[in-house]
């Protein structure tokens, strides 16, 4: 057997453990295949003959592509409105799984909260064993900031394990509809989304930036909201669906929801500078 033909098997034999890494650190089935593809082209750029372990070997070089993916994909997010949004797993075109195994829709969203480099350590380490000596070259740090890079990772995941993935993800649905209704000024389409005996409630903070005190009623919220929106993403607040406002570089008010079956039934404009210390926040796409 030649030697490309020898290192195409191998490949091959580790293709399907490295599409799940990737699709884990991305969070996009195409996005995954394109890391694995140039992985492969860079392994036919690569001199072989020191490279002892080309399982571990490929891990890594995977690793560092969806890296630079997901810095690209945040200087990128910095320029737009709108928050990726992770793909499900599917099988594809073969009837394969995608991944190795299912990953549920919330972590997705969760994982898609993290700094890069936080991402990639938790991934490696956590769901794929990599030790952090070996995590700690790829992130350019030593091993024990690798190590706590995953903690952080780990504390915010765990953070919204209580919450089924089913009710996370079922919420940023509602909320990403929300936001683009109101950003698109479509009455019609908020009056979809809020039940019809929501109330809305500013703090005094948010008051001052131009909330009204109370209202009652979708007519009378979706007024409100209709052509507004514009600083505002979906964000994850004390583990459930919310809304950030985010402008001038600062986060500037949450909007809290109370969200019954599909609808909105609550929300509460929070500006309180003291307040939204107290929150865990993790603004989305940002």
């Amino acid at each position: 057997m030649s030697e490309n033909n020898f290192l195409a098997d191998q490949f091959e034999a580790n293709r399907v453990h490295l599409r799940a890494v990737a699709y884990r650190m991305l969070g996009s089935r195409s996005e995954a295949e394109d890391a694995v593809q140039e992985a492969w082209l860079r392994l036919g750029r690569t001199d072989t003959d020191d490279i002892k372990n080309l399982g571990g070997w490929l891990t890594t070089v995977v690793a560092r592509i969806c890296l630079d993916m997901l810095r690209t994909r945040k200087s990128r997010r910095e320029e737009q409105l709108g928050p990726h949004i992770p793909e499900p797993a599917a099988d594809n075109e073969n009837g394969e799984s995608a991944v190795a195994d299912s990953v549920g829709a919330a972590l997705l969203i969760v994982l898609d909260t993290l700094a890069p480099a936080e991402r990639l350590a938790f991934v490696l380490h956590d769901m794929f064993a990599v030790p952090f000596e070996e995590i700690a070259p790829i992130v350019g740090r030593a091993p024990t900031a690798a190590r706590q890079l995953a903690s952080r990772a780990r504390r915010r995941v765990q953070g919204v394990s209580a919450r089924p993935e089913a009710d996370l993800s079922r919420q940023r649905t509602i909320v990403d509809a929300f936001l683009a209704a109101s950003r698109n000024g479509d009455f019609e389409a908020l009056l979809a989304v809020l039940d019809p005996e929501v109330v809305f409630r500013s703090d005094a903070t948010a008051i001052k930036m131009g909330g009204a005190p109370e209202l009652r009623g979708a007519e009378a919220v979706a007024n409100t909201f209709k052509g507004r929106a514009q600083a505002a993403k979906p964000a994850v607040v004390d583990g459930a669906m919310a809304v950030a406002v985010v402008f001038g570089g600062r986060l500037r008010i949450v909007l809290e929801l109370h969200i019954v079956g599909d609808r909105i039934a609550g929300i509460q404009a929070v500006g309180d500078a003291d307040r939204l210390q107290g929150f865990e926040i993790a603004v989305l796409g940002t």
